[in-house]
């Protein structure tokens, strides 16, 4: 069962409220900073429905999206990983994908690892 769409006014109001921290404040409670990853992986599961990426923002969420081969077990061909702070810079456009890439901010592995067409997914 496919879950429910994501209030476009929801994501917005929980990734505001990160955006102090990402301007070099201190970081939001973990419940504010969880909501907002949550929610904008979430939104990127919706924009690129598929199972043969798995984006992982350690410890708040992992989702699987764009078309593709999909896995059944073990470790995905095609893994995303990063920090919080680097998803949601990624996530307003506050960063491309080519600099957190190059930067080190991103561990990207498998030929289909790359979200630079889907990113960003809202802007301020």
């Amino acid at each position: 069962m496919p879950r429910k769409a994501i209030d476009p006014a929801e994501l917005r109001a929980a990734v505001a409220a990160t955006l102090p921290w990402l301007d070099g404040g201190e970081q939001p409670a973990r419940p504010v900073l969880a909501a907002a990853v949550r929610l904008s992986l979430r939104t990127l599961e919706q924009h690129a429905p598929g199972h043969s990426v798995e984006v992982r923002v350690p410890p708040f969420a992992a989702v699987q999206c764009v078309e593709g081969p999909r896995h059944t077990r073990g470790t995905p061909p095609n893994v995303i990983e990063m920090d919080p702070r680097t998803w949601l810079d990624l996530a307003v456009g506050r960063v491309s994908w080519d600099d957190a890439v190059t930067g080190g901010r991103v561990a990207a592995s498998g030929a289909r690892a790359d979200l630079s067409a889907l990113l960003p997914l809202l802007r301020f």
